[in-house]
């Protein structure tokens, strides 16, 4: 791992000038050690000068890495992190999660605002992950400005990963056109959430499963999940005979549309119940993939922007000039990668795990170098 992480980095573009040849640090170096420093619960430049300096000598002989001027000072982490291109970061350090993703996996998509990185006038960095939600590894993140701009970067972020034969998801702000063309384009299934934004679309759907909620051509799927003193039930409703839209305009934009679909939610807490209907468009045909699909969009909310937010206090950064947001957005979703997956004892939270790692270098080992730490 580590020999190819080196490899890695080093077709990442140098940000910094080289023509004097007076680069003081490597550029693997600065990466490696930010790296175990978000591992080991660092938060920010200073950390990885301070992780740099009380395990050197590790980093020199476990790691290999050189360190031909000793550990540089937070200022150097600083610059560098400002400059490097996230999109050569996330890809290069992707590289190296040895992953074998499952066959036909929920690949939700969806954004995060990186509130700390709100910069005077400047408003604060939104990201946009694409999250392999079995394999519990983002795929690939692109910034935009603002929230409003999430619909025209989610195809490009999507240019950036392979899907054929997954199955996308995404909220009703990405049900778009556009978004189905590019998806049906990589070879992809989609299932996205259909709102008022397209509302003669809603309209239609809305009504057909109010008058139709038992369509004998409609497949459904039940379940009910009992926890935290509520009771959950739900109805998944997949209906494959969707002629009902032919005079909805432009209907046939949206690529490869095959199904409409239904969720149906009552819970019942303290004696009260409550109620929810949420559409669907999609364009498998399966209710149970329909149904599972539905349930695994929400992981990426769970379990990794949740985890960002309370494990990594990605909230309370307060990086937040040039591409060092972003860079580190990549570092904390890597480091996450690789925590999950580390052949460590369930036992140990994520928490725990990074708890661990910063006080034993064997365990920082096992969840940085070990090769078996990814799950098939």
């Amino acid at each position: 791992m580590i020999e190819k992480l080196k490899e890695n980095i080093g077709k990442i573009s140098e940000p910094r000038r080289t023509e004097k040849g007076n680069l003081r640090h490597k550029l693997e170096d600065i990466l490696i050690i930010g790296l175990c420093t978000v591992i080991s619960n660092g938060e920010d430049y200073e950390d990885m000068e301070i992780f740099g300096q009380r395990r050197e000598d590790w980093l020199r002989e476990v790691l290999k890495l050189e360190l031909p001027n000793g550990i540089p000072a937070s200022i150097t982490f600083e610059r560098v992190y400002e400059a490097l291109n996230p999109q050569e970061v996330s890809k290069y350090l992707n590289e190296c999660i040895e992953v074998k993703r499952v066959e036909r996996e929920v690949v939700p998509v969806d954004g995060k605002t990186l509130k700390g990185s709100k910069n005077g006038e400047k408003s604060a960095l939104h990201v946009v992950n694409v999250w392999a939600s079995e394999t519990g590894i983002t795929l690939a993140q692109i910034a935009v400005d603002e929230k409003a701009n999430e619909i025209t970067a989610v195809p490009e972020v999507l240019d950036m990963v392979e899907i054929s034969g997954d199955i996308v998801t995404a909220d009703a702000l990405n049900c778009q056109k556009e978004i189905t063309q590019k998806i049906t384009s990589k070879g992809a299934d989609y299932v996205l959430g259909l709102k008022g934004n397209h509302p003669l679309l809603h309209a239609a759907v809305e009504e057909y499963f109010m008058y139709n909620p038992q369509s004998a051509l409609c497949a459904n799927k039940y379940n009910v999940e009992v926890g935290h003193g509520r009771l959950e039930e739900r109805e998944y409703w997949l209906e494959t005979d969707i002629n009902f839209l032919n005079d909805v305009p432009e209907i046939e934009m949206w690529s490869n549309l095959n199904a409409v679909g239904m969720v149906k939610t009552v819970v019942e807490k303290d004696g009260t119940a409550s109620f929810e209907a949420r559409y669907f468009l999609a364009s498998l045909t399966s209710v149970d993939e329909f149904a599972h699909a539905v349930r695994q969009h929400w992981s990426i909310e769970n379990q990794l922007h949740w985890r960002l937010d309370v494990i990594f206090r990605e909230d309370d950064s307060r990086v937040r000039k040039g591409n060092a947001p972003l860079n580190m957005h990549i570092l904390r979703t890597k480091s996450l990668a690789l925590l999950k997956n580390a052949n460590l004892s369930k036992l140990f939270s994520m928490k725990k795990r990074m708890f661990n790692a910063a006080l034993d270098t064997d365990i920082l080992e096992i969840i940085l170098l070990d090769s078996n730490h990814v799950k098939s």
